[in-house]
């Protein structure tokens, strides 16, 4: 069975979006981790099947929440780099994962 790391960066992710949504109501930032602890805890099974975003990152889809989780499978560990909200600018989430985007062309 693959082992699951969460990297420091991800773990961050998390406290920030627990942080947003218990703003919102008492109870809902704990949902909020207990849902995309589920997700994550889903890639010992399906790790791999999500497509892949910014050349080397797969992308799994929150079920209850619009956060994505991004992955890398290396040898037998899932790290786990990053957990954003999916609504933020996708260039925003590909300078964060990879340091340098390629600019877009027209």
């Amino acid at each position: 069975m693959r082992r699951i790391r969460i990297l420091a960066a991800a773990r961050r992710d998390l406290t920030a979006g627990y942080r947003f949504y218990e703003k919102q109501a008492e109870g809902i930032g704990r949902y909020f981790l207990d849902t995309l602890y589920s997700d994550i805890e889903s890639l010992r099974i399906s790790a791999g099947v999500h497509p892949v975003c910014f050349a080397r990152y797969h992308r799994l889809l929150s079920k209850r929440f619009p956060w994505s989780v991004y992955y890398r499978i290396e040898g037998d560990e899932i790290r786990v780099c990053a957990v954003f909200d999916s609504r933020r600018n996708p260039d925003l989430i590909e300078d964060r994962l990879t340091g340098v985007r390629e600019p877009r062309g027209y």
